[in-house]
Order: structure tokens, then C-alpha cells, then sequence
């Protein structure tokens, strides 16, 4: 195994300090395929050897998590020398009558269950014998390792543009030398250097400064290496201090302008049913629409696909609530997670922060709950775009003897379930993950929809997580079960919601004139 590991940052490793049994901190989605026909192989069987041939494209796959000692640290991921396959894809039962409603259950199920941490933290299943020829791929991976943006990174693993999968060459292995004391002084003296020469430049130089590590576990390693962040990251940080200043003006001129307090009035969320502590266990639903007909109603209203999806979202709530006489009369708020990742970028790690929009739950009609949706959402994206210089410059913040204190911390937050009093920072979460518009396969098999699995947390039991494929949206639903118990009944709603918006923006048909 090698010595040397990639630390964590401090977004990353979040995931796993606020982890607790009732809060798993993974990700994953529910894949339909449907097998071609006259396929007499084993799915199973040759889906598991196409990962194995492909694993190399995405080293965080064999890689497991490195504690440091008394975790006074950020943990590293190092290569598992002990790595096995089988511990990772599994073939799994579905009961009678073996259709995707039985499915939806058992993910929920399943995806209420943490992941080993002495292994790489990810796992697929495979559920043969389904209706309709359908095979179902459950999957799931640590948010610690990867977020929406290099999820779809990772898709090359499973999936080919043709029914013929393609053959990626392995790259001959690299052995890395050990790195002697005298190198880690030799590249610490040339870092020195690099800041003196250019002090006051604010250059790319300045912003790229690597300092030297050890990479190992023991304590002497664990201090010295975290000294060296301490001094990049201060390093860094200066050199981004014009943009930190900008931003923070931005910030203070917005909150000083009486529209903007208005904007911020709109983010308070209501108390609801919602917004309370979850249990260990999950319901799981999944549904589609078409994306073409969104797109249209998009367009019709001069917004974007995020605000329709919001749309969508928002009335199925209100009518969730509303049948429970549980809707406030303040409107519903959504944490909607925003991409940081520049394009091209497919790092696994994660690079996103979020905005609280207004969701317009309060107004009645379809037509002008969307237009509403698309003011909210434009005023929250301007409160929010100063942080989006702030984020990067805080994300490897890093303290020691930190770790251990947030998960103790997280803990006591679980367990005194003081999110049933406190006030929500949002009542539900609604993210959009662009997804291939062209048909994928694996193994052979043609890839029907891709539902996505995501996080419910205490305080924001509901999840609703959209992934565009081809012409369609597919939309996971998860919640935390206590809370929603049968969260098929709000996916149900959801095409009926998409048709009042169809209805309402549909062009009125042309008045004939009276024959003479």
C-alpha cells in the first residue's frame, strides 16, 4: 500500500464527521436497465468483470480512508492493499412480484445502511429477474468521495455509448519513490523561495504554491504535514484577499439595500411536519416526466429547467401538505445545492455550495406559482453569488483536534433532536443534476432511467433529487421514514403537477370565424 495519501479537505471530510447511524452521509441512484434480447449470460457476472477491467479509471474506487492518530486531523485516502471486488458488487434477491415498485422499497431499505469505513466507501447491487426483462442497479458511494458533478465523471466506468462495450487500456503502473527527510527539506526550501521571490504578487504562482508533505500516519508526520497546510492555506488565502474583500462588499451593500432585506425575508422558512429529526430508517420512491415538455414550459415562462423543477416540486408539496392541513401560510423554502465545478473538472471530491430559494407554496395557481419561483430564484442567486468566492477560500479550513470534536458534536445533535425545535434553515431539499441526453448501456444492456438516491438529514427529511436522461427527468424521492412514511404518494403526484404547467402555458387555440 502506498505511504503516500491524499488528505481530505475540509468540505470532504464533513461528510463524514456529521455522519451518524439515523444520518448516513451517501449517495447513490437506482439504475433500470432492460436486457437484450436473446441474452443468455449472467448480468451479473459480466457487469462485475467490466468493472474490474475498468477500475483504474477512477483510482478512489480502491481507495480507503486513512485515520490519523486521536483524529486530531483530516483523514487521507490510501490505496487498500487488501481490495476486493466482491466486497464491493453483490448480487442481491427481489422478491415476487419482482417489479420496480418492490425495488423502490427495498433501496430505501438498503440505503438507510452505513458503509464500512475499513474498505473503499462505495457498494453496488444487482437485482436479476425482474419484470418486463429489466435488471435494477442499486448503488451507492460516500459523499466524502464524490458529488453530483464527478458522479457523472464516473459513468465512463459503467456505461458505453453502444451495446458493445469498449476497451480502455490500463496505463502500466507508476511506483512511487519514498520520499527521504532530505527531499521533504530540499522542497520546502524551493517553496520558501517561491513566496519571496513574487511576495506581494497575486499571480497564479502565489495561488498554485504547494508545500511539501509526508504523507504518513504517525503522529510527528501528522503535525508537521498539517503545519504545512496551515502555511498554504494562509498563503493562498492572502493572495485571495481582493476577491474576499469584493465579496464581502458586495454582501454588506446588498444587506443595506431595503429590496434585498425584502429578498432575505422571503428565505425565513416556516416550521412544518417536514422539518423534523428522522429515524434510521428510509422510503425511497422514483418517477419520470419528459424533459422536453419542462424545457417548453421553461421557456414559455422565461425561465430555466431549475425553476420548473422547483415548480414541479413546489405543488407537490402543496398538495401533499394541504391534504394534511399541514401547509403554512408562509410558502416553503428549498436548499438548493449550486456546482462549483468548472467545466472539464472531474475531480472526486466535492465542489458545491447551496442557496435558499423560495419555492412559492402560497400561491395557488400553477402559471403564477412558476413566475414566482423564477423572481425568488433570481434574487436568491444574487444573494448568493458574493459567496461563491468565499466558499473555495473556506473549504480547507482545518484545525486540529477538529474531527473529533464535530463528530462528537454530531452526535449530541442526533440524539437531543434538537432539530424538532430549532427553526429550519430550509424545509426541503431539490437539486438538478444534468444528466446524457444519448442512449448508455452496460454490458449490453440498455440503460432506462437513472433515479437518483440522495441525503435526508435531521431537520430536512425530504429529498428531491432530479437527473436528466434523454428526454425524460428522473426524480428520486428520499425521505426519512418516520417522517414520510409512503413518499410514493408525493411521486405519484408529480406528473399531474407537470400537466397543470403544460395546461397553463399551452398556446389557446386559434378562434375560427362563423361560416356566412
Amino acid at each position: 500500500m502506498s505511504g503516500i495519501g491524499k488528505k481530505l479537505s475540509s468540505l470532504d471530510a464533513s461528510f463524514l464527521y456529521l455522519e451518524t447511524p439515523e444520518m448516513p452521509m451517501h449517495v447513490g441512484s437506482m439504475a433500470i436497465f432492460k436486457l437484450k434480447e436473446g441474452y443468455e449470460g449472467s448480468f451479473f457476472e459480466d457487469f462485475k468483470a467490466m468493472i474490474a477491467e475498468r477500475l483504474h479509471i477512477a483510482p478512489i474506487l480502491k481507495s480507503r480512508l486513512a485515520k490519523t492518530p486521536l483524529d486530531i486531523d483530516h483523514p487521507s485516502w490510501v490505496e487498500d492493499d487488501q481490495f476486493d471486488i466482491d466486497r464491493h458488487i453483490f448480487r442481491a434477491s427481489l422478491p415476487a412480484p419482482h417489479d420496480r415498485a418492490t425495488l423502490e422499497r427495498i433501496v430505501g431499505w438498503m440505503h438507510a445502511k452505513l458503509l464500512n469505513r475499513a474498505r473503499p466507501l462505495w457498494e453496488f447491487y444487482v437485482f436479476e429477474g425482474m419484470a418486463n426483462n429489466e435488471v435494477g442497479l442499486y448503488s451507492k458511494m460516500h459523499h466524502a468521495a464524490i458529488d453530483g458533478g464527478a458522479g457523472a465523471a464516473l459513468t465512463a466506468i459503467i456505461y458505453d455509448a453502444t451495446p458493445v462495450p469498449r476497451k480502455i487500456p490500463q496505463a502500466p503502473p507508476q511506483a512511487k519513490p519514498e520520499r527521504e527527510a532530505r527531499d521533504i527539506a530540499a522542497d520546502f526550501i524551493d517553496s520558501y523561495q517561491q513566496i519571496w521571490r513574487q511576495p506581494f504578487d497575486m499571480s497564479a504562482g502565489i495561488k498554485s504554491l504547494d508545500l511539501p508533505r509526508t504523507g504518513k500516519s504517525d503522529l510527528g508526520s501528522v503535525l508537521f504535514d498539517n503545519a504545512m497546510m496551515q502555511i498554504e492555506t494562509a498563503v493562498k488565502f492572502a493572495g485571495g484577499i481582493p476577491t474576499v474583500l469584493k465579496s464581502v462588499s458586495e454582501m454588506v451593500t446588498k444587506v443595506a439595500d431595503p429590496k434585498a432585506r425584502e429578498s432575505i425575508s422571503s428565505m425565513i422558512s416556516p416550521s412544518t411536519i417536514l422539518n423534523k429529526s428522522i429515524s434510521s430508517e428510509r422510503s425511497f420512491a422514483a418517477v419520470s416526466v419528459s424533459l422536453s415538455e419542462s424545457k417548453a414550459v421553461a421557456k414559455q415562462a422565461g425561465g430555466k429547467l431549475n425553476d420548473v423543477v422547483l415548480a414541479l416540486s413546489s405543488g407537490v408539496l402543496r398538495r401533499y401538505l394541504s391534504e394534511r392541513n399541514a401547509l403554512p401560510t408562509r410558502s416553503l423554502t428549498a436548499g438548493v445545492p449550486i456546482s462549483l465545478r468548472e467545466e472539464g473538472n472531474a475531480d472526486a471530491n466535492n465542489q458545491v455550495f447551496g442557496m435558499v430559494c423560495s419555492i412559492a407554496t402560497n400561491v395557488a395557481d400553477p402559471k403564477e406559482r412558476l413566475q414566482t419561483i423564477i423572481g425568488e430564484s433570481t434574487k436568491s442567486k444574487e444573494m448568493s453569488h458574493p459567496l461563491r468566492a468565499l466558499v473555495p477560500q473556506m473549504s480547507n479550513v482545518s484545525m486540529l483536534g477538529s474531527p473529533i470534536l464535530v463528530q462528537v458534536l454530531a452526535l449530541l445533535y442526533s440524539r437531543s433532536n434538537l432539530s424538532d425545535v430549532l427553526p429550519p434553515t430550509a424545509n426541503v431539499t431539490i437539486s438538478n443534476v444534468p444528466g446524457p441526453r444519448q442512449t448508455l448501456y452496460a454490458v449490453g444492456a440498455e440503460l432506462l432511467n437513472i433515479f437518483p438516491v440522495s441525503i435526508s438529514a435531521h431537520g430536512l427529511a425530504l429529498n428531491i433529487t432530479v437527473q436528466s436522461y434523454r428526454d425524460q427527468l428522473d426524480f428520486g424521492f428520499i425521505a426519512g421514514a418516520n417522517i414520510i412514511p409512503h413518499v410514493q404518494e408525493l411521486a405519484d403526484m408529480l406528473p399531474r403537477e407537470l400537466e397543470l404547467l403544460v395546461k397553463a402555458y399551452a398556446q389557446p387555440a386559434p378562434v375560427q370565424s362563423a361560416a356566412n
